[in-house]
């Protein structure tokens, strides 16, 4: 699963969420998290099922096929949340005798005709009803809902949804769709019958057997899955659905896309083929599922599911020409959920404290394939902002990445296992190098597969590959929590001609690791590569001519690690024009934002990083710079006109005319008014952005040019601060969404976090039902995402309440229109009463 955590709105409340988080102190360090105890060994899942649209239930009969797993027993305990049982009979070969059971709390116990010893398998036979709206387990900060079945505007009465019907098995709520039991060390084969009005499209785990036409317009398809999975993982899908089809090898890859978007499903989800060859090659173990679907589902509780063989993404992923020639956001995405068909599909963990063998793998899966298909800058610029996001929340520095004493299991959805536990997997493949790495994790795969399995045998994996002991590894960054603080400090010897450096770890617990380390003598970096023990100090000495003109502490960027320095723009100038690594180069260059004015050594960093071939540093050099400034002006005009107009990258193009727009100079008309038609909605903002700014009448003919229907938060985000700032009303309702999580927003981006604000006052005194509707139906969705922080539910409250007080402000000086404003009130009142 990949979390929600792209859209600007989603990440403020799970940063709110977490960062409140480490003032708890509920005692969950007593609490041990065992893994589940197997007494029974499910085989074979059968289901049959029908949906009934206007009640949103499903009807279901189920044969499950099942033998104590060791020890014998007389009892089947089963997962079935908030079902009706209508019937429990024992199956012999079609023939049924009815057995006892009692269902209660969620828990449904039968007795068995007798008892039964270890692989002397019974099939038992239940008729029921899921009844998903009745289930009482509440989602979290993760997956934001747990009712694992879901119907999306069943009875139609939404004109901008889709009717859909998709479930979600993770963490535990497959048991609320049908009986099972619902732990992650449960594998078994599969199938499912499926009967829908024949418009509709089905998806299910494994393949489509066969498809009847059924009376009434009804239709049953038959999906087969003939390999062991765990019961998180089974999917089912409805809908209208265009279904494009791809391949890779003689293996059916689908994708189930929305028709709107059918013209544009090969530019989402095109190189899917190619990530499966790669990770194919890469780990020496062939994609091995039968096939590949993917598909979206509207309304969606996190950011993508990894059901075997037929993954869900959320509706993010449906994406216009005009951001997919900016960037396919979702790609990432995509890698990941698919490597997840390896780890945590094919090897699953046997526990949620030990999920780090699922995510953490999936989350450097995107490192892997931005590596192979895009470079290591890439890969190594969106390592970086994973790990930063864990760095920059304290509150998880004290969790280990394997961890028992979880209060929820979902709580292990977090920067931890999946941002930080990339960046472990980094570290340990750049210790054990390449070849070593990638066999270990062949190893394990192989070793494991169709099992379940924890991190202690990936570390026997690893072992056994390299010959290395990895205890000392896995004991820090596996069982233990935390990174190295460092501050670091030098002394230069003139008659030994060596420099001493002293690193000094400042956390509580002090680390061992490999260390890189550049030492810049006569202005050219020579790389030494040390050991630091776990101690709070360690010092090496090297030898030099003078005193070094810098030292570059984890010069390859490889260590996960807070670094305290400050360099003279001198110095990081020296540091860019002489690292190859990416983030050596993009430490030096943000290393100057402070100083950037008219220090000659920061302008000439800048027109440097202007040239880089990689563009997220293009970028960020023109976010940095101010071409208001005369000497900025002289030294890099010429340069951010030609990147404005030609530059390979539409991105790169966008932020060029940003830095452009603020000298509101008009000689730069005609890349305005070019911009304004490009294809590229980046390009397209920051054009509209420029022209408003210097003829601020043009606002009314431009509005037209903003197409927000539909739109992610992305790109919502793009466009917010022309649509508020140039209070273009035709425009108000797309943005509404977002400005009411500003609280939120503010901890990512303060100043976009302004602008929502200020889009949010706007909304709330102006008459525009639109607008509060899809607020109002935005925050809902958002609800559950709070679960466990009241303070984040009650800044809702407060905002909601602002609001309202705006409303009746608005109605008091306009009462020609109190039936329009009247709606906006009662819609922010129920949205209040849901959020208490």
């Amino acid at each position: 699963m990949r979390k929600a955590i792209l859209s600007i709105a989603v990440l403020g409340i799970l940063f709110s969420t977490q960062v409140s988080a480490q003032t708890e102190t509920s005692g969950r360090e007593k609490v041990y998290r065992a893994t589940h105890t197997k007494v029974t060994e499910l085989k074979h899942t059968r289901l049959k099922v029908n949906f009934d649209y206007q009640k949103e239930q499903m009807n279901g009969e189920e044969w499950l096929t099942a033998s104590p797993y060791f020890y014998p027993t007389n009892e089947l305990i089963l997962d079935a949340k908030a079902m009706l049982i209508h019937e429990v009979a024992l199956d012999n070969n079609g023939k049924r005798s009815p057995l006892k059971y009692e269902y209660k709390n969620d828990v449904l116990k039968i007795n068995l005709d007798k008892t039964y010893q270890k692989n002397q398998d019974y099939t038992v036979y239940i008729k029921y009803t899921s009844r998903p709206n009745e289930v009482k387990q509440e989602g979290s900060m993760a997956i934001n809902d747990a009712k694992g079945l879901y119907f999306i505007n069943a009875q139609g009465t939404d004109p901008d949804l889709p009717t859909q019907i998709w479930t979600q098995g993770e963490t535990e709520s497959s048991s609320a769709w049908f009986p099972t039991i619902d732990k992650p060390n449960q594998k078994t084969t599969q199938e499912i019958y499926m009967t829908v009005p024949d418009k509709y499209v089905t998806l299910s785990n494994g393949l489509l057997k066969d498809s009847q036409k059924e009376p009434n317009g009804m239709r049953t398809d038959h999906w087969v899955m003939d390999k062991r999975h765990s019961t998180y993982l089974f999917f089912m899908g409805v809908g209208e659905y265009a279904i494009v089809k791809d391949k890779w090898k003689n293996i059916p890859v689908d994708y189930y896309i929305e028709k709107e978007y059918e013209p544009y499903a090969k530019q989402i989800y095109g190189n899917t083929p190619e990530m499966i060859e790669f990770f194919s090659k890469k780990m020496n173990y062939d994609y091995p599922w039968a096939k590949y679907a993917q598909i979206s589902g509207r309304n969606y509780v996190s950011g993508a599911m990894e059901n075997t063989t037929a993954t869900l993404h959320g509706s993010d992923i449906l994406q216009k020409p005009g951001q997919l020639i900016d960037e396919n956001t979702w790609e990432d995405t995509i890698a990941h959920e698919l490597f997840h068909h390896w780890f945590g599909d094919l090897v699953t963990a046997e526990s949620w404290s030990n999920l780090t063998v699922n995510e953490s793998f999936a989350n450097y899966s995107e490192y892997l394939w931005n590596e192979y298909k895009y470079g290591k800058d890439q890969a190594d610029y969106h390592l970086m902002s994973d790990v930063n996001m864990y760095i920059h929340n304290p509150g998880d520095f004290k969790k280990n990445l394997v961890r028992f004493n979880y209060d929820s299991r979902e709580d292990v959805f977090d920067l931890v296992t999946y941002q930080k536990g990339g960046g472990i997997l980094n570290m340990l493949r750049n210790y054990l190098g390449d070849d070593a790495f990638f066999a270990g994790m062949n190893d394990y795969l192989k070793t494991n597969e169709y099992q379940n399995a924890e991190a202690h045998q990936l570390r026997l994996s690893f072992e056994k590959v390299s010959g290395k002991d990895l205890n000392w590894f896995f004991n820090q960054w596996y069982f233990g929590n935390g990174n190295p603080k460092i501050n670091y400090s030098s002394t230069f010897e003139p008659v030994k001609k060596q420099v001493s450096v002293t690193i000094s770890q400042t956390q509580e617990q002090p680390f061992e690791f490999p260390l890189a380390i550049d030492v810049y003598d006569n202005g050219k970096p020579k790389r030494y590569n040390v050991w630091v023990n776990a101690e709070a100090k360690n010092t090496f000495s090297f030898d030099v001519s003078k005193t070094p003109d810098i030292l570059n502490i984890n010069a390859d960027g490889v260590l996960l690690a807070e670094i305290t320095e400050t360099k003279t723009p001198e110095q990081n100038l020296m540091q860019f024009t002489n690292s190859k690594e990416f983030k050596s180069r993009y430490n030096a260059l943000t290393g100057i934002k402070d100083q950037v004015g008219k220090n000659p050594a920061a302008i000439r960093l800048l027109a440097a990083a202007l040239k880089d071939p990689f563009f997220r540093v293009r970028i960020k050099a023109l976010e940095l710079m101010d071409l208001t400034n005369p000497d900025q002006m002289k030294a890099l005009g010429a340069e951010v006109e030609k990147i404005a107009v030609n530059d390979p990258k539409t991105l790169t193009q966008a932020a060029a005319i940003a830095a452009l727009a603020k000298t509101k100079d008009k000689k730069y008309l005609p890349i305005y008014e070019k911009g304004v038609n490009a294809v590229s909605n980046a390009v397209k903002a920051n054009s509209l952005n420029a022209l408003i700014t210097i003829d601020p009448s043009k606002v009314n003919t431009l509005a037209d040019k903003i197409d927000l229907d539909g739109a992610s938060d992305e790109l919502l985000a793009l466009f917010m601060p022309v649509v508020v700032k140039n209070k273009i009303v035709s425009q108000m309702e797309y943005i509404a969404p977002l400005t009411a999580f500003y609280p939120f927003v503010k901890f990512q981006d303060p100043e976009l976090g302004k602008t929502a604000e200020e889009g949010y006052n706007w909304i709330m005194s102006s008459d525009n039902p639109k607008a509060v509707e899809k607020m109002t139906k935005t925050l809902g969705y958002a609800k559950n995402q709070m679960a466990n922080n009241p303070q984040a539910k009650m800044m809702v409250v407060q905002i909601l309440k602002d609001g309202l007080s705006k409303k009746m402000e608005l109605l008091r000086q306009n009462p020609q229109n109190a039936a329009s404003i009247n709606k906006q009130i009662d819609a922010i009142n129920k949205a209040i009463e849901n959020f208490k």
